[in-house]
């Protein structure tokens, strides 16, 4: 793309800050600042949503005693069991069975703690009874 077409349309998503992307002028690639664009911020507004609602599922599901609260705060901070997994160390398997409650309820401090380091948070937040509204979330 050239660098007079990049679009800048002051995409909300951008928060007032510019994206560097590459384009050309007179046939060489150069680093160039956008404000976005429509199309782009419709998708991440898309995906931001369906996140959204995901978290909003997981809690209801550890409310409702169906999952640990391990399940909440995985998607509370963006990741899936493979992501979490990788993070922490751990099989995918494991990640899976540590959601649900009886197994989360039997976990060592040390696995814990873990989970915790990872996602950033006190291990004392991960111990049961666990309250979802304690858990401080990142502002995205």
């Amino acid at each position: 793309m050239e660098e007079k077409d990049l679009p800048q349309d002051n995409s909300a998503t951008y928060a007032g800050h510019n994206k560097v992307m590459y384009a050309t002028r007179d046939g060489r690639y150069v680093k160039s600042a956008s404000s976005g664009w429509e199309d782009e911020a419709y998708a991440t507004e898309q995906a931001v949503d369906a996140l959204a609602r995901q978290t909003a599922a997981a809690r209801q599901a550890v409310l409702a005693g169906t999952h640990s609260p391990l399940y909440f705060l995985m998607y509370a901070f963006r990741h899936d069991e493979v992501s979490l997994a990788q993070a922490v160390g751990l099989f995918r398997w494991q990640v899976r069975r540590h959601c649900r409650p009886e197994i989360y309820a039997r976990l060592p401090e040390k696995t814990l703690a873990r989970y915790a380091a990872v996602l950033q948070l006190d291990p004392a937040l991960l111990r049961l009874p666990f309250d979802p509204d304690a858990v401080p979330l990142p502002l995205w």
